[in-house]
């Protein structure tokens, strides 16, 4: 039995190679939130973990993990290959529905930066099964023709003063066709560094997550 909100490495077969992941999964959790870190990212992202364990505390599973090898991540192309980076994130994905401790949960996605290009690209893949994305300081503009396919409920939160990524985050706002908001933090910058900000976007990615991956009471 997983102990109560421990993390546990994970190894998820991906093409020829693994991906490695670090899996928590708290008691009676309904939710499993994917992480897909952005470039230059990785599963050990202090942002991301940060948000990982807001997650965790609302009872929400989570699954962070890297979709390039230490190799790969050194290449600026690769960083930047979204068909790449939806292709791993998928073999993720249909490892958790096999997976013991995962496969009754609803999955939902949380991108960053390329990461959410990757969300949004493999819920237009998966449909229905995918509950629900959450992008925070994302390029969803780079799923490009995905976009008007996705069908999961949608929130792409961004920096205030990210003003380049904003611009880009309403664009692709507006090719969505699923359920959708777009959240903008005030006074946040691209990284969500200043004070208050990350735990902002984490309260609003909680908040978004809670309504679309847990099953409504009685259900």
């Amino acid at each position: 039995m997983m102990a109560h909100n421990a993390e546990h490495l994970v190894s998820i077969p991906a093409d020829a190679l693994s991906l490695e992941g670090a899996l928590a999964v708290p008691e009676a959790a309904q939710g499993l939130v994917i992480f897909a870190h952005g470039s230059g990212s990785s599963r050990l992202s202090p942002r991301n973990n940060h948000v990982a364990r807001v997650l965790r505390a609302a009872g929400l599973g989570t699954l962070l993990l890297d979709l390039l090898t230490t190799t790969e991540d050194m290449r600026y192309a690769t960083r930047f290959d979204i068909p790449l980076l939806t292709q791993r994130l998928a073999a993720a994905t249909e490892w958790a529905r096999a997976h013991a401790a995962t496969r009754h949960l609803l999955i939902g996605y949380f991108g960053a930066s390329t990461g959410a290009a990757a969300a949004l690209g493999a819920a237009s893949l998966f449909g229905d099964t995918i509950a629900a994305v959450v992008s925070r300081g994302g390029r969803p503009d780079l799923a490009a023709e995905a976009l008007s396919s996705v069908r999961a409920p949608t929130l792409l939160i961004v920096g205030g003063r990210d003003e380049e990524v904003l611009r880009l985050n309403q664009e692709a706002f507006r090719q969505l066709t699923c359920a959708k908001a777009l959240r903008i933090v005030p006074g946040a910058t691209h990284l969500f560094e200043e004070p208050g900000t990350l735990d902002e976007a984490a309260q609003a990615a909680t908040e978004w997550f809670d309504r679309y991956l847990k099953p409504p009471q009685g259900a």
